[in-house]
């Protein structure tokens, strides 16, 4: 593994792992790391940390507060993170006192999506066309490009870094419409990205050790309302062969990242079946939730086994399944969700209903039945 730092052995239970970011991602791997016999120590910026009501230790502070910093690398034995927009600076600091996995390098290419794109295409791997956007006239140009007879008349231009569930994004159909979007987006560095046509999408998660070694869940279907992920459904509608070269491809990606931990991987699927990689995200992802109830080993103990050396656990599905989110006020429903029967459910303990993603329905069932999760 890359970095100044490394596990000289796996570690063992009753060792600390340091948990950047406190939101429910976060809490999910905290109480993944209970069960095998972890302690963790979650460090957020944010007020709300819902992470924080299931972790042995805490620390509140801005990502760039080098002492606080310094105070919980020495009170870790390895540290990871739940979501990508940790400064890429932080990562390195902390790499300079504490194993740190996945590594900053690939916390720095997932979020920078013009490095992403760079990245998978040098692969070999399908991705959308592309092309960097800094001013008024690269917008018209990049449009030329993408935009052609081809193509058809839709790109869609996105901002270069943060943006998340349709933020930072947008459709444009004209020159005109490219630089009136770059123009909103208050003229930080773009990308535009060809528009593409897809029967569904669908995502790898899959996962690699410090020895190298890769394994990867069955990939769902996702679907999305209003850019917030709303279903996932395993199995998809993908044939074995494409479920392999789905596979394949996040496998690669791992590989070339000299990544440890949990990978997701964004794909979009053509009616011809055509794989086409639209983003990754160097974390355990939000379509993989479903693992928890369907799979022998959940995405969340995957990753605690990959971060602290642990041989990778069996990512079999015993169960068909639908994850869905409650979005918003949904959440109050939760009396109503709770006597459904045949499947499990999780409440983040966000604070703020109006927030994303604050509680998890997961319904699962026999093999040749079928599975409905909902999540918020």
């Amino acid at each position: 593994m890359s970095g100044s730092k490394a596990l000289s052995a796996p570690l063992a239970p009753g060792a600390t792992i340091g948990i950047l970011g406190g939101g429910q991602l976060g809490r999910m791997l905290v109480l993944a790391a209970s069960r095998l016999g972890f302690k963790c120590h979650v460090f957020s910026d944010e007020t709300e940390s819902c992470a924080f009501y299931v972790a042995d230790a805490t620390t509140r502070a801005q990502y760039s507060d080098e002492r606080a910093l310094e105070k919980f690398a020495a009170a870790c034995d390895v540290v990871t993170f739940e979501f990508e927009n940790v400064p890429d600076a932080t990562a390195h600091f902390l790499d300079d006192h504490v194993p740190v996995a996945p590594n900053a390098r690939s916390l720095a290419i997932a979020q920078d999506r013009f490095l992403e794109k760079s990245f998978i295409t040098e692969l070999g791997i399908a991705t959308a066309g592309f092309r960097h956007v800094a001013n008024e006239v690269e917008a018209s140009t990049a449009y030329r490009a993408l935009a052609g007879a081809n193509a058809g008349p839709k790109a869609v231009l996105k901002t270069q870094r943060l943006g998340y569930d349709g933020k930072g994004q947008r459709i444009v159909r004209s020159e005109a419409e490219t630089v009136a979007a770059f123009a909103e987006f208050k003229r930080v560095p773009c990308i535009l990205e060809t528009f593409i046509e897809y029967a569904f999408e669908a995502s790898v998660i899959g996962a690699r050790g410090r020895d190298g070694s890769f394994a990867a869940y069955d990939p769902p279907r996702n679907e999305h309302e209003n850019h917030i992920l709303r279903r996932s459904t395993v199995p998809a509608p993908l044939s074995p062969e494409k479920v392999k070269d789905a596979i394949a491809i996040a496998s690669r990606i791992a590989e070339k990242l000299d990544y440890v931990g949990v990978l997701g991987v964004e794909l979009f699927v053509t009616n011809d079946q055509r794989l086409i990689v639209n983003e990754i995200a160097p974390r355990v992802h939000n379509s993989g939730h479903w693992t928890i109830e369907a799979c022998v080993t959940s995405q969340f103990e995957q990753h605690i086994r990959a971060v602290t050396g642990w041989p990778l656990g069996d990512p079999a599905r015993h169960s068909d399944a639908v994850m869905e989110n409650i979005i918003g006020e949904e959440a109050f429903q939760w009396r109503a969700l709770a006597q459904q029967k045949g499947g499990g459910l999780h409440i983040y303990g966000k604070r703020v209903a109006v927030q994303r993603n604050l509680q998890i329905l997961v319904m699962v069932s026999s093999q040749s039945g079928s599975t409905r999760t909902m999540t918020s």
